[in-house]
């Protein structure tokens, strides 16, 4: 009898182990195709600010300061990549001991995700999108442990800082990954009511730990904004994505009247409506640079005379500006021209100057090729669908607010954070590249993931 009993508890660890292996190489393959990073332009901008200790706030500074940490401690940005892939690869681990007994399909889950491009080939491309997710991801994973360990005090508060700090993390990374920040904020007020604390209990635990963050946030950037070497920023973006809103407009409605802008700079308005129209795409605005008039005519003209025009369409001609908006949304979400939207990235390239000064050269090897075209051959399928991950997510969602255990609370939220954060787009997205709604597909299969392994567990979930 007691020899029956302890094989039938081996027996119900063999998923459980089995799925932890599958990560584990999984992450350990993912590092040694990768190593020592994927770089694109912009990734080596970022690293060599992060060498200089000179950050431009067109990025996220906090990206250029972490790669500046790891790269003084290992030149280049192989310890950068490694943090990336440990923190979501862990994250996913760690769902493993919210079940009592876990399923064979956790397995089954981790091989499937494990072998799609988001985890073989994202971990290991140096991007602030990359980072934002797998922060994210972490932070709701922590919340989802702190549920589980409610009763235990210490620990509780311990996973409920971690998870908050890198729900900061992400919020720092990208200026819409506050969303994730709130809604993490309000499953903790949630899982609070659950855990039985009365609404004013709960409403406090929420408030501690967002005040919290909102300092670390404030904090941080303050600080990195003390080494900002003070050219293009968030107010920069801002101008851009509305000289992009109107030219649209433009395109859209040519009898569109642009008066208060024609006062402040007759000489933009004739180049928006000639050059601006004619390279104008709902694709991305990259295109508008190939008018050196225009950039300078914008470049000449202040913020304030662009944002009153944006403001004055909206108000008096708001179905011009929403079908601006909604087939440049069309392009980040539905990606119906997907080869235009990057959807991989292998090699590395960027600046001559900046790429002789940090002792890289332009690289693409045979290895960098083959996670090129195995990423290519997703290209086509639902893998490589937002609107497919967000199908799934809703699902998983409907699924665990009906299940409603504590720790599903905050793998709901995370879902929740990751369709709002896509539906942020509508409005911000200036360009269709894959990897900015990246952290809708790593939610989606991080959720998919937790419910493989704890649907044995019904109403007592976690």
């Amino acid at each position: 009898m007691g020899m029956s009993g302890a094989s039938d508890r081996l027996r119900r660890r063999w998923p459980r182990v089995a799925a932890a292996a599958v990560l584990v190489l999984a992450c350990a393959a993912s590092l040694a195709l990768n190593w020592p990073g994927q770089l694109s332009y912009d990734s080596v901008v970022q690293l060599h600010d992060g060498r200089t200790g000179h950050y431009n706030p067109w990025h996220p500074p906090v990206m250029a300061w972490m790669l500046g940490i790891a790269d003084s401690i290992l030149p280049g940005t192989g310890l950068f990549i490694l943090f990336d892939s440990v923190l979501l690869f862990a994250g996913l681990l760690s769902l493993l001991w919210l079940a009592r007994r876990v399923s064979w399909a956790a397995a089954i889950a981790a091989a499937i995700c494990s072998a799609l491009p988001q985890l073989v080939l994202y971990q290991g491309i140096v991007w602030k999108d990359v980072l934002f997710a797998d922060a994210a991801v972490a932070g709701f994973v922590l919340l989802a442990h702190a549920a589980a360990q409610w009763p235990r005090n210490g620990l509780r508060w311990l996973l409920i800082c971690s998870g908050v700090l890198f729900l900061a993390l992400a919020t720092l990374a990208r200026q819409n990954g506050a969303i994730a920040l709130v809604l993490g904020v309000a499953a903790l007020v949630i899982i609070a009511r659950k855990q039985g604390l009365r609404w004013r209990g709960a409403l406090v635990c929420g408030i501690a730990a967002g005040t919290f963050a909102i300092g670390v946030v404030a904090i941080a950037g303050m600080a990195l904004a003390a080494r900002s070497t003070g050219v293009s920023g968030p107010a920069g973006q801002v101008k851009l994505l509305q000289l992009y809103d109107l030219i649209g407009e433009v395109k859209t409605d040519p009898a569109l009247k642009l008066e208060t802008l024609t006062r402040a700079n007759p000489d933009l308005v004739q180049l928006m409506r000639s050059d601006g129209v004619r390279l104008y795409t709902p694709t991305r605005n990259d295109t508008l640079v190939g008018s050196p008039d225009l950039q300078n005519e914008f470049a000449d003209t202040g913020p304030a005379a662009i944002s009153s025009q944006w403001l004055e369409v909206l108000l008096h001609h708001p179905l011009d500006y929403l079908r601006v908006r909604a087939r440049v949304f069309d392009r980040v979400f539905l990606t119906p021209g997907l080869r235009q939207c990057a959807p991989y990235y292998t090699g590395i390239a960027g600046p001559p100057q900046y790429l002789k000064e940090l002792g890289l050269k332009r690289r693409f090897r045979p290895q960098d090729a083959a996670l090129g075209n195995y990423a290519a051959l997703f290209v086509s399928t639902p893998v490589y669908s937002h609107a497919a991950w967000a199908a799934l997510a809703l699902a998983l969602l409907v699924f665990l607010v009906r299940r409603r255990g504590p720790a599903d609370i905050a793998i709901a939220s995370l879902l929740a954070a990751a369709l709002i954060f896509v539906s942020s787009f509508f409005v911000i997205s200036i360009a269709c590249d894959y990897r900015y709604l990246l952290f809708l597909d790593l939610s989606a299969m991080t959720a998919l993931f937790y419910c493989a392994a704890t649907w044995r567990e019904g109403q007592d979930s976690a």
